[in-house]
């Protein structure tokens, strides 16, 4: 749901910048439209997500490997709320995406081995994040 979602978002911003580009601001207008319309739907499945990891799952975490896989959820769905927010919201978001990655990351270098795929897929969505 979520990755279909980014997705269009980052299809119908692409279509709204190429509108406006050449003058077409009707259209515009209607991919801006859309596109608040994806971030709403967008926001109200990352809160519920994140809702659902921090009063359940991560505090229910048993193990390095449940621990950092709840963490690097996390970070996930907080880096998905950066791309799309503005302002405030942005940086809140962003900041504790960071907070997720680094937390789930102490966890990874103690627990987990080099070449475990958990913690190699946390490698490369923190590295995504930075860039």
């Amino acid at each position: 749901a979520v990755g279909s979602r980014r997705a269009a978002w980052r299809i119908t911003t692409s279509v709204e910048q190429k509108e406006k580009s050449k003058g077409n601001e009707e259209n515009a207008k209607y991919a801006k439209e859309y596109c608040g319309k994806v971030e709403t739907e967008l926001k109200k499945i990352c809160d519920t997500i994140l809702g659902l990891l921090d009063t359940n799952l991560i505090s229910g975490a048993s193990n390095g490997e449940s621990k950092v896989f709840y963490q690097k959820m996390k970070a996930d769905y907080y880096r998905y709320l950066a791309e799309f927010q503005d302002g405030a919201a942005k940086e809140k978001a962003a900041d504790l995406a960071e907070s997720a990655y680094a937390e789930a990351a102490a966890v990874a270098e103690k627990d987990l081995a080099v070449t475990h795929p958990i913690r190699l897929g946390l490698a490369l969505n923190y590295s995504v994040f930075l860039y």
